[in-house]
Formats: C-alpha cells, sequence, structure tokens
C-alpha cells in the first residue's frame, strides 16, 4: 500500500509539516489526482484549505491512448474513491485481499491511514487539527498490522480546542474552551460483530445531527456507488464529539458527548474492543445474528462497568438462536430487555434515532464514567497500545515546560517580576528611540537635544543589560538550544499549551460581530482595547531574549561594551529556528507598539546566512482590524500558525516564513514568501485623531511599505481603517505601492451554501470623515481624497473580493463552508499569479529587506 502510495521513502525519514506546506505549481491548480502516488499530496492540499470534500478523492487516472479500449477513446476514466465504512464487510486484518493496482480504487481510510504511518508527530498533529475544523471524525487508534503494534494518538490530538454552550442546572450559561484532550465527557461507542445490515457510521451520523439531513463527520458506505474493500484501516478507531451550541432547535443532548467508532470486526480487533470497553459509558453492538464464538468472546467481558447495547438485525429463521444467546449474556453483561434493540428494513428511522438519543442521554443523566482523552491513553497503556507521546524527547520536552510553568502563578505578576526588561523600560527605551529616530531623518543639524536622548537611551540599554535573565528565561533558552530538532518542537509545543493553561481565566462572551459592538459603542469602538487583555505566550520570552540582544547591541555600538564580551550574540539565531520550525515571530511589539529594529535586524542576518543563494523574498502582509478573519484567511491560505480568534492572540505583527520548491522557483521569480499577520495592531477606532492613530498609521505604513502585496481584510466595503487609509496616502506620495487585494469576508453569512463569484466591483467612498482627516494629516491639498481615488484609478487594478461566511452552519458543530475554501483558494492562485507576473513591487533579497526595515 505505501508503494502504491509513493509514501515508501517516508518510512525511515518521516514526512514533515513544512513537506507539505511548499508552495509548487501545483499550489495555483484546482486539480484532479491522476494515479495513486498524487492522491496524499492531494488529500494535504484540501486540508489545508479546509475543503469540505477532501475525503472524496477522485482520480482521473491517465491512460495512454494506445492502451485505452476502443469504445472509450474519446474520454478518460473517472474512478471515484470515497472514504468507504464498509461496515457490513468482516474481514480479517490478516487476511488481505489483493492489493489494488495503479488503475483501481483505493480506500480513503487506507489513504489516511498510510499517510498518518509515513508522517511526523507533527505533521499528523497538523492533518488531525485540520480534520477537526472540517468537522472529520478523528483517528484516535491508529493500526499498524504488519508491525504488530497500534498507536493511541494521544500527540496528535492535543491540539484539537473545543468550544461549547456550557449551562449550568441553575445559572447563567456561557461559551467553554477546552482541549479536546483534556476535557471530560461521556463516550459511547458504536462497535460492530461479524455482520451487520445496519451501518454504524450512518447511525451516528444521524445521532450527532440535529437537522433532518445528517451530517457526514464518519464517512459511510451509502454516500456514493460502490464501496472499496479496507487494506490496511480496519482496526482503526475514529471519535468525534457533540457539542451544545445553546440553541434548543440545535442541541439534541444537553452537555458535550463523544462518539467512538471501530472499523472492522470486534473478534478480530479484540484489544481495540477491549479499550473501548474500558473508557466508554456504553457500548452499542451492531449484528445481525450473535453465533457461538462471539458468545463466548462477549461473556469474558463479566464484571465491566460498562453499560452494552445491542442493535440487531435478524436474518430470517436465525431469531431463537439469537434470544437464546441473549438470555444468556443478560445477567453476564447487567443487562435487561430494554438494553436489546431492533432494526430492519421496515423500521421507523426517525423514531429509531430518537430512541438511541435518548438511550444515550439517560446514561448521561445517571452516575457513569466521564474520561478525557488524556485519561484514555492511560488505558491504553495498560492494555499494551503504544501511546505516541510516550517517547523520550516529547517527555523531556514536557518536564521542562512543567518546571517553567509550575512557577508562574499570576501572568502579570510574572511578566514583571521574571520578564524584567519589558514593561517600563523597553516601553522607555522605545519611546527615546522614537525621539530620536524622528530627530534624525528630520535632517536637522546635530544640537544638544539629539546628544542628551542618545544618552538617555545609553542608560536604559545600560540598565536592561545590568540584569542577568531569568531562571524560567534561562530554562527557555535552554529549551530552545538543544541539539535534536523534534525535542525544540516538542518543547514550543508544550510551553504553547502551558502557558495557554496558567494564563487567568477570561470570561467568554457568545461570538460578536464589529458590526455588533460598534452598535453597542454608539459609533466609536477600539477592538484591540475591547477585545481582550494579552495573555503570556511563547512570544513573551522571546521578547525578553530580543530586549537582551537589543540592550547589549546598543551598548557595543556605542563603544560602552567590547564585542568580545558579548553573551547574547546567538540568540537570534536560536530565534531564526523556530521561525523555520513554523513558528510566528514578531516583527512589531505588541507590548510597545514598536519595532526592535536590531532584533529584527539580527533575525533577518541569520536568516540570509541560513538561506544562502535561496534568498529572494516576496512579501506578503494582511493588515485589518481584529476579528475579520485576516489570521484564519492566512492559515487557511498558506498552512501556517497564525493565532486566530477573538481575543486568543498576542497584539504585535508576526510573520512567518513559506517555502517554494526550488524546481518551482525560478517559475514563480522568488525563493520564499514572508507572511506578516499585523494581528491586533490596527485598532479599528473610528475616531480619527490622537496620538493612538497616528501610531496605528504609522505601524501600517511600515507594514505595507515593507510589502509586495498586501491584502487588507475587511467586515464591511464601507469599514476602510482610517489608519489604513492614511498609509495608501503616505505610501502614493513615495512611489511605493505594493500590489493591493481588498477582502470583504462575510462575517454573517453562517449558512453559506456554495461558492459567490468573484466581485470586481469598485469599492464606495468612504464618508467624508476619514478620508478627510487622513489627507489633512498629509496635507493634501485641493478635494477630499477617497481610498477608490487611488486604489482604483486604474481599472486593470481593480482587486476586491468577497468571501463566503467561513462555517456551514451553526459553530461549534458547524463545518467550514466549501464556498470559503474554494474563494480563499482562488484569491491564492490569483496572489501567487501576480507574483509571478511581476504585478508586485520588485522583489527582494535579504539584504534589500534589512535596508528598507531600517529605512522605514
Amino acid at each position: 500500500m505505501l508503494s502504491l502510495l509513493g509514501l515508501e521513502t517516508y518510512q525511515a525519514q518521516k514526512l514533515s509539516l513544512p513537506d507539505s506546506l511548499q508552495i509548487s505549481s501545483e499550489s495555483m491548480k484546482n486539480w484532479a489526482p491522476q494515479a495513486p502516488k498524487d492522491l496524499p499530496w492531494n488529500f494535504l492540499r484540501k486540508l489545508q484549505a479546509l475543503n469540505a470534500e477532501a475525503r472524496n478523492t477522485t482520480m482521473v487516472l491517465d491512460v495512454p491512448p494506445d492502451a485505452r479500449p476502443a469504445e472509450k477513446e474519446s474520454q478518460m476514466e473517472e474512478e471515484i474513491i470515497y472514504w468507504d465504512a464498509a461496515d457490513d464487510i468482516a474481514a480479517d486484518i490478516y487476511s488481505f485481499s489483493e492489493l489494488p493496482t495503479p488503475d483501481t480504487p483505493v480506500n480513503p481510510l487506507d489513504l489516511l491511514c498510510a499517510l498518518l504511518l509515513s508522517s511526523d508527530s507533527f505533521l499528523q498533529q497538523e492533518i488531525v487539527q485540520k480534520m477537526s475544523l472540517c468537522q472529520f471524525a478523528l483517528p484516535l487508534v491508529l493500526p499498524d498490522s504488519e508491525n504488530h503494534y497500534h498507536t493511541f494518538l494521544l500527540w496528535a490530538l492535543r491540539g484539537v480546542m473545543r468550544t461549547w454552550w456550557a449551562q449550568p442546572p441553575r445559572g447563567v450559561g456561557s461559551l467553554r474552551e477546552d482541549s479536546a484532550v483534556l476535557s471530560r465527557a461521556p463516550a459511547f461507542a458504536f462497535v460492530r460483530m461479524e455482520v451487520s445490515s445496519n451501518s454504524k457510521s450512518q447511525l451516528l451520523n444521524a445521532v450527532l445531527s440535529a437537522g433532518h439531513r445528517p451530517r457526514d463527520c464518519f464517512w459511510h458506505r451509502d454516500l456514493n456507488v460502490g464501496t472499496n474493500p479496507r487494506e490496511i484501516a480496519d482496526g482503526l478507531v475514529e471519535v468525534s464529539w457533540f457539542l451544545p451550541s445553546g440553541r434548543e432547535d440545535l442541541d439534541v443532548f444537553p452537555e458535550p458527548m463523544a462518539f467512538l467508532n471501530l472499523r472492522g470486526d470486534i473478534g478480530s480487533h479484540w484489544l481495540q474492543f477491549k479499550l473501548l470497553t474500558e473508557v466508554s459509558s456504553a457500548v452499542f453492538i451492531l449484528t445481525d445474528n450473535i453465533s457461538k464464538k462471539e458468545y463466548k468472546l462477549l461473556s469474558s467481558m463479566k464484571g465491566s462497568a460498562t453499560k452494552y447495547y445491542f442493535i440487531l438485525s435478524p436474518y430470517r429463521g436465525k431469531r431463537n438462536t439469537n434470544l437464546r444467546f441473549l438470555n444468556r449474556l443478560i445477567p453476564v453483561l447487567k443487562m435487561d430487555h430494554s438494553h436489546v434493540l431492533v432494526k430492519v428494513s421496515s423500521t421507523d428511522s426517525v423514531g429509531f434515532v430518537r430512541r438511541v438519543r435518548s438511550i444515550v442521554a439517560h446514561v448521561a443523566r445517571s452516575p457513569c464514567r466521564r474520561l478525557s482523552v488524556e485519561e484514555m491513553a492511560h488505558a491504553a497503556r495498560r492494555l499494551g497500545l503504544r501511546v505516541d507521546e510516550d517517547c523520550e524527547e516529547c517527555q523531556r520536552a514536557k518536564d521542562r515546560m512543567e518546571r517553567i510553568t509550575r512557577k508562574i502563578k499570576d501572568s502579570d505578576a510574572y511578566r514583571r517580576d521574571e520578564l524584567r526588561l519589558q514593561g517600563e523600560p523597553w516601553r522607555k527605551a522605545a519611546q527615546v528611540e522614537k525621539e530620536l529616530c524622528q530627530a534624525q531623518w528630520a535632517g536637522d543639524p546635530p544640537d544638544k537635544g539629539r546628544a542628551e536622548l542618545r544618552h538617555r537611551l545609553l542608560e536604559l540599554r545600560a540598565q536592561q543589560n545590568g540584569h542577568e535573565p531569568t531562571w524560567g528565561v534561562q530554562e527557555f533558552v535552554a529549551g530552545i538550544s538543544g541539539p535534536s530538532l523534534g525535542e525544540k518542537q516538542y518543547f514550543l509545543r508544550w510551553m504553547e499549551w502551558g502557558l495557554a493553561r496558567v494564563a487567568p481565566p477570561r470570561p467568554r462572551q457568545p461570538p460578536e460581530t464589529i458590526v455588533t459592538l460598534r452598535a453597542k459603542h454608539c459609533g466609536v469602538v477600539d477592538l484591540s482595547e475591547l477585545l481582550w487583555p494579552e495573555p503570556l505566550g511563547v512570544e513573551d520570552f522571546l521578547r525578553e531574549m530580543g530586549q537582551f540582544y537589543e540592550a547589549e547591541s546598543c551598548l557595543v555600538e556605542a563603544g560602552r561594551l567590547p564585542a568580545g564580551q558579548r553573551r547574547f550574540a546567538h540568540f537570534p539565531g536560536l530565534a531564526l529556528e523556530l521561525l523555520l520550525l513554523g513558528l510566528p515571530l514578531e516583527l512589531i511589539d505588541g507590548s510597545t507598539l514598536s519595532t526592535p529594529l536590531r532584533w529584527v535586524t539580527g533575525l533577518l542576518k541569520e536568516l540570509h546566512i541560513r538561506l544562502e543563494r535561496r534568498s529572494r523574498l516576496v512579501v506578503l502582509s494582511v493588515l485589518g482590524v481584529p476579528g475579520t478573519g485576516k489570521s484564519t484567511l492566512l492559515n487557511t491560505m498558506f498552512g501556517l500558525r497564525f493565532a486566530t480568534g477573538q481575543g486568543c492572540g498576542p497584539r504585535g505583527a508576526f510573520m512567518q516564513l513559506v517555502t517554494v520548491a526550488e524546481s518551482f522557483s525560478p517559475d514563480l521569480g522568488c525563493d520564499h514568501i514572508l507572511v506578516i499577520d499585523s494581528g491586533g495592531l490596527i485598532g479599528g477606532a473610528l475616531a480619527t485623531a490622537g496620538e493612538r492613530f497616528e501610531l496605528e498609521a504609522s505601524l501600517a505604513t511600515l507594514l505595507m511599505g515593507l510589502s509586495n502585496v498586501t491584502v487588507v481584510s475587511l467586515a464591511e466595503t464601507r469599514d476602510v481603517p482610517p489608519a489604513i487609509l492614511h498609509a495608501f496616502l503616505r505610501l502614493e506620495k513615495t512611489g511605493h505601492m505594493p500590489n493591493y487585494q481588498f477582502v470583504y469576508q462575510n462575517l454573517h453569512d453562517v449558512c453559506a451554501p456554495g461558492p459567490r463569484p468573484r466581485d470586481r466591483r469598485q469599492l464606495p467612498d468612504l464618508p467624508g470623515d476619514a478620508s478627510r482627516s487622513a489627507a489633512q494629516m498629509e496635507k493634501q491639498g485641493g478635494g477630499i481624497r477617497t481610498l477608490a481615488d487611488l486604489a482604483f484609478c486604474d481599472p486593470e487594478k481593480q482587486h476586491v473580493w468577497h468571501i463566503p461566511g467561513l462555517w456551514h452552519g451553526i459553530p461549534p458543530m458547524a463545518a467550514v463552508s466549501l464556498g470559503y475554501s474554494e474563494a480563499i483558494f482562488e484569491l491564492k492562485r490569483c496572489l501567487l499569479e501576480n507574483i509571478r507576473n511581476g504585478l508586485s513591487n520588485q522583489n527582494k533579497n535579504i539584504q534589500q529587506l534589512i535596508e528598507l526595515v531600517r529605512r522605514l
């Protein structure tokens, strides 16, 4: 199977996340795979784009003309490959059928298992997170029958976050968010014994769905024509959750529930079945008939605290045999006759689903087992299953994280006492540097004032340099300094989750759009101040490293510290490693809203050394106010890891590096794309004067001035932030105007049924307030100038996009809409086409970017 899919080369050196994210010529094509070796890459691309059809893979077989049958010469054969539940096939995992040949369908469950077996821990985690956003059932136990072990995917699931409406028996309900691995919920397992005429997956989908049309969380045999036998996926255990939304018409259960699905027959996968009986509140066994063999197997479960239910579809003439074995099992499994359900072709399906739901709800209301996935992993270890998180590198990284976070009781106090170079010292130094920079670029002759500013700056930097890194910072530096690349990655992930757990809880309100917030606040709202206090995160430790480097570099430049006595010169190199591993790094400090110039320059110099000959860059930035979907857009487009959601991320502007495949670099004209997310820098305040506005306008000018391509994300077509308008006016005077795309994201259309065509009309003129204020700040004479006057004076450069709503349905059970995914792909294709055709500003090398950062 691995050979057929082209994955055999990834057994010694596993497929990594950077491998899957490279920009190639295929990134610009909406193509169908032509051979089985294309299937893994096609699946990864669709999953990265959150495409709801990622599990439906059409393979267009590229058959040479002379090899085609004469009657089919005029058309290409299409083989449609589906995720196949095949619940009615009782196949032993050791009794393989003849493997598929390159011109026969591959079961997509086999594809998923093969891909996970060929991926490293971090790509596995990414695959599972994207599947979660698409509302696909997630792999919990991964079978590997050839090597005779099965893996419980605790690490792969650890990054999945769940949000639900918690309604206490008394009191006011609220939205809660927690890791899917850590939150406890009753679990219900559905398994097949021998042959069942009823499909487990169809039943599960119906139980989970509130509407008349079940959502296809678990793929099943009736989704489309044909079923393809599984070769390596039997023994796979999948998990999905029901999560209440707070709406009575949608919530089939009042609390979160986990649902587990074992692929294959329990007789052939007894270990997985035993695990399910130990972690579930109830087990539903689907079968047509109970034989003596199955009776003996089930009798061994005597004494289990799990409740058992049978769903029978008996063959004609087997009724008496089933009754005889059931009567024997009832006292053994502590059942009664209400635990036996019969479903035949004439059974009312709606009523039957309602009955199963009532059983699930009854079990959940009574005292029952409630385990987290982390606790399920303990049971898996006792039974001898391998747990992916138990490797030494992962555990060493976890131990280091726990040593650091154990000392954090209060985020604000920790920042003040342990991250000492930040806060007031950095704010004062940043303000003096800003004043000094303005004086230097004003062109005035040197005077006493500038000398005094330099003296104050050196004093502040000397004070910072007089501190030693605290124990926590030293531990963090040790964690990212180790020789093992894998341990560094584990440590970073553990730190992200560990810091999120110790951060002070933020009460979460139901999602509010910018429109409702603006109405509530009488037309003037600064989202950067309103939406969140900044949580403690990895970026705080990196800022501290940056300040040690800044202070030391400043003193060396002034001759106050010999270069030979530098202790922190290696810090930019350590931070660069994290950038190359996919961690977003801060370009503009969110705590002071300023750029640590020496630190950023040091990072870029290290990047230049590391990339050597492949240092041609295109800079792509996304600007907009918080809550307009900027980060989600970038993450969907390029598979990045920018913080998403209102109030969950830091304020600073962050950058990530996307690699262009070497084979595609000459065509695209660059080797890497540096992607910048403006985060919470542009506050969206409608007030168009004052220090805050001037600061935001300057930061917008900086980000757009660095960029070859700028995407402006808008919640409404008329909602162009004044700071961004001001940046356009300023950049127009310099002649440096990036290629721009305006993206209107429909934040209200939660049930968008499909894609809407791209709308290339112009943005309407803004009301006079914002444009008038921006024009006056730039001392523009004449009439009032609007964004339409600047951006769309050339009809050929009209780029306005209307993106459908992100969700299809009502969160938290909603999946990403197909229209959103397809529109984002089209936007990505357009951006890459513009880069390739030279419509963006001239591509830079890193040395030019360093100089541009300094000048801007």
